[in-house]
């Protein structure tokens, strides 16, 4: 990606007001702003700025997911029938959400809505001893689901992008000790992505996997799940499962816990053989014994977790980025005509891209300062840096942080130093 882009070369335009069928808070802003387009309810198009914040999280989940041993890989979005009906999940009445579609030569094909099958197919073809496991396999791919409603913004999408990593263990002890290590891999992502203060590990329904699964919740009153929170153990139930017989399993204080509404950022599951059995994905241990292989899901929406992150992050005046995920580091904005303010302009923009910060220009003639201010709060980058007539005779460039006042002034120099610090800072986090 470009680190350095000037407004006039950017097609998008900010706008006053989002599409009137859109009540969501995250899609608004988004959309104002020139982030992501609405095709309609449930689907997006991610437009340059927005591209570049997606790809910022898909980064950060990719080195948490290898820091931890998964191995990035690519499956096809077009699914074969075959491999669904091994598992019983290729009916409608077993998966209310397919969309599937007809091909010319005879036959169906589905848009994939999970992965599960797709992984246990493929792995079938390349696991046949102990000596092959345990596998963490993963991918980025956009999912379909033919949701009912669709109005949380890019919170709840009929197509998404998403992380999906897979485990493939020899035993419960190797899963449940990779199980451990991807809670505190989420942990991470989210801390990184800005929200980690406001997000919950939560106990769920395991469905017919197993007792529990356990999802990631961020607290905001736009969230769709209702969860029971003790604040002193930072941990969580949904409401689906609470009940005494679960708080008294899990510890839980019932006089300690705290109603709140709440979005899901992420969720884990132990697959045990469900998904190995009906493949007969199985392994030859020490003894030349056969077992099933144990599998693990762990998923992430990136478009869910960047609409929460402008859910909870944002203000009056617009999108508030953590600096971790923010398109640019730097909002450079020159405030009037005169050769001195454009010369000035010119000289630190052209610093700032020799120096390699993230920044973008605003560069755009004929629009009023008020207009450019308005705008750069509602884009939301960490840091805005003003040149003006005033700043220029202050002798250098004024900058704020997104959510300050008021702002001071730097020479180039200083600004390209702070500037230099933060990225750095931000992808040490």
């Amino acid at each position: 990606m470009k680190r350095a882009m000037r407004q006039t070369e950017l097609f998008t335009k900010t706008r006053k007001d989002a599409p009137a069928d859109e009540v969501s808070r995250n899609a608004e802003l988004l959309i104002r702003g020139g982030y992501i387009h609405k095709e309609m309810a449930g689907v997006y198009s991610f437009l340059p700025l927005g591209l570049r914040v997606l790809k910022k999280i898909e980064n950060i989940i990719r080195e948490e997911m290898d820091k931890i041993g998964g191995t990035e890989m690519k499956t096809a979005v077009l699914q074969n029938k075959e491999i669904w009906e091994k598992s019983g999940r290729w009916s409608d009445q077993a998966v209310d959400t397919w969309f599937k579609t007809k091909l010319k030569n005879g036959g169906e094909a589905g848009l994939s809505f999970t992965n599960e099958e797709a992984y246990s197919s493929i792995l079938k073809q390349y696991i046949n001893s102990y000596k092959d496991l345990p596998v963490y396999a993963y991918d980025f791919k956009d999912i379909f689901r033919n949701e009912t409603r669709s109005k949380s913004g890019i919170m709840r999408g009929r197509e998404f992008y998403w992380k999906a990593l897979y485990s493939f263990s020899r035993d419960e002890k190797e899963h449940n000790e990779f199980y451990e290590k991807i809670k505190t891999s989420y942990r991470n992502i989210f801390q990184r992505t800005g929200i980690g203060h406001l997000t919950y590990i939560t106990f769920a329904s395991g469905g017919s996997f197993s007792k529990f699964s356990h999802e990631f919740q961020t607290l905001t009153p736009a969230g769709e799940d209702t969860i029971y929170l003790d604040e002193g153990s930072g941990l969580a139930v949904n409401k689906e499962v609470y009940n005494d017989e679960v708080l008294a399993e899990l510890g839980l204080d019932k006089n300690k816990l705290v109603e709140k509404r709440a979005v899901e950022v992420g969720n884990i599951f132990s697959l045990g053989t469900k998904f190995s059995a009906p493949f007969d994905l199985n392994y030859k241990d020490q003894s030349g014994k056969e077992k099933p292989v144990i599998m693990g899901s762990y998923g992430i929406g990136l478009g869910r977790l960047l609409g929460t992150v402008v859910e909870v992050l944002s203000d009056d005046a617009g999108i508030v980025w953590p600096e971790s995920i923010a398109p640019f580091a730097a909002h450079l904005l020159s405030l009037g005509e005169s050769e001195k303010v454009l010369g000035e302009s010119e000289k630190v923009y052209q610093k700032l891209c020799q120096a390699g910060i993230e920044v973008l220009f605003d560069d755009r003639p004929g629009i009023s300062p008020g207009e450019k201010f308005a705008d750069a709060d509602l884009l939301g980058m960490p840091y805005r840096a003003v040149i003006s007539e005033r700043s220029a005779q202050e002798g250098g460039i004024e900058i704020k942080q997104r959510k300050e006042k008021k702002g001071k002034i730097l020479s180039v120099e200083e600004l390209v130093k702070t500037l230099s610090e933060t990225e750095k800072s931000a992808e040490e986090k």
